[in-house]
């Protein structure tokens, strides 16, 4: 089948760049309307060469038989059918075995509004992301929809962003892009083939390092909608479950990807993610050193100051390590742990070190001191000993990534 050609730009691009799939179950109503509106569409606006892709999910109606006759009728309309339904299995299907450069859908509904369509897919092709989406949710999107619809959307995207830590702002609107090749790798990982397909892929794009491209675009329901709210609201919070589960346990490899697809930085020598890192590592330094000082003072009438200093180090060092290796450095499950306390011990060493001498200092130098002016003394040698603690632990879970 001959791809959709651009009659009259002179600059268009003649290969097949672009591949949009719709994925169907029993739409044997709105599908010839849909198609017919999206041909003319890239024909007329889309400088680039592209394709239709009519994905049928084990449809049960006429559905397959109109898909198959606009493919006969029109230029640059392919038909896949599968057996199964699940509209996640059949983007799954028809990105994976597209040759375009740029794989994207959008409902049979065409709620979103198609001059989107070339803010989603430009910078894809150009290379600039790797992944887009289209947001009924950002500020400057027009959406036009009832007020159930706009509350379950909004407290989903609240849910994700409480449970997951996600920062794109809609996972399910129906109008997405991805690079191919980017969609040979990440896909394989997503395991729903259902509605959590959308949310998974943005999910993992986020977590490789993919960058995400956002979109506003203008969006009005389908009154006819046949979706299932409740049971796909259901099975979201399933999804949601397991996809954090996962995170959590490190049972992803998502390292490897995140080495072969994620961005490198722009500056060399400056790592990627530094800013975040330092963030996330100065609230727990906070934390730990609240709970260090607390500990002293409780173990110092009892056990004396250099007993104190060195067990109160030594709990706080073995949280520290943990919470950072999670939070701060994203390396998760249980391979390595004990390797990693280890190495954290060793940094905590040298804070042992610091802080023991401080002491040390300080009775030489001041006999009678307070408890309260010590422990001055050691947050201020803390804080030298955080500062080689954060290289010292960037160092320890850099060299686990790199394995």
């Amino acid at each position: 089948m001959q791809p959709i050609d651009t009659p009259t730009a002179p600059t268009a691009i003649r290969a097949t760049t672009l591949d949009i799939v719709i994925p169907v179950y029993n739409e044997e109503h709105d599908l010839e309307p849909c198609v017919r509106r999206l041909h003319a569409f890239l024909a007329n606006e889309v400088p680039y060469s592209a394709r239709i892709t009519i994905a049928d999910n084990a449809s049960t109606d006429g559905t397959l038989a109109i898909a198959h006759r606009l493919s006969s009728e029109l230029d640059g309309v392919d038909v896949l059918h599968l057996e199964e339904k699940g509209r996640g299995r059949a983007l799954a299907a028809a990105w994976l075995s597209s040759d375009a450069e740029v794989v994207a859908y959008c409902d049979v509904d065409l709620s979103t509004d198609l001059n989107a369509l070339m803010p989603l897919v430009a910078p894809l092709i150009s290379g600039h992301s790797d992944v887009a989406y289209g947001s009924r949710l950002n500020r400057n999107s027009r959406v036009v929809r009832g007020p159930k619809r706009e509350f379950i959307s909004r407290t989903y995207n609240l849910i994700l962003h409480a449970s997951l830590q996600v920062r794109f702002s809609d996972a399910q609107c129906g109008f997405k892009a991805i690079r191919t090749d980017v969609a040979r790798q990440l896909l394989p990982l997503v395991e729903d083939k259902e509605w959590f397909f959308d949310t998974e892929l943005l999910v993992l794009a986020e977590r490789v390092g993919l960058r995400i491209h956002e979109v506003p675009v203008d969006w009005v329901d389908d009154p006819d909608s046949r979706v299932d709210i409740v049971d796909t609201v259901r099975k979201d919070l399933l999804g949601i479950w397991r996809l954090g589960r996962a995170l959590m346990l490190g049972t992803l490899p998502l390292e490897e990807l995140r080495h072969s697809l994620g961005r490198e930085p722009l500056v060399e020598g400056v790592p990627p993610g530094m800013v975040g890192q330092l963030v996330r590592f100065g609230i727990i330094g906070v934390a730990s050193t609240l709970a260090y000082a607390m500990l002293f003072l409780v173990l110092h009438g009892m056990v004396g100051d250099q007993v104190a200093n060195f067990l109160a180090l030594l709990i706080t060092a073995v949280l520290n390590t943990s919470a950072n290796r999670f939070f701060t450095f994203g390396v998760r499950g249980r391979r390595n742990v004990a390797k990693h306390q280890f190495q954290g011990l060793v940094i905590f060493g040298i804070g042992l070190a610091l802080t023991s001498g401080s002491l040390v200092a300080m009775h030489h130098l001041v006999p009678d001191a307070s408890k309260h002016l010590l422990l001055i003394v050691l947050t201020v040698a803390n804080l030298v000993a955080t500062l080689i603690r954060f290289i010292g632990l960037r160092w320890v879970f850099r060299s686990s990534h790199s394995r």
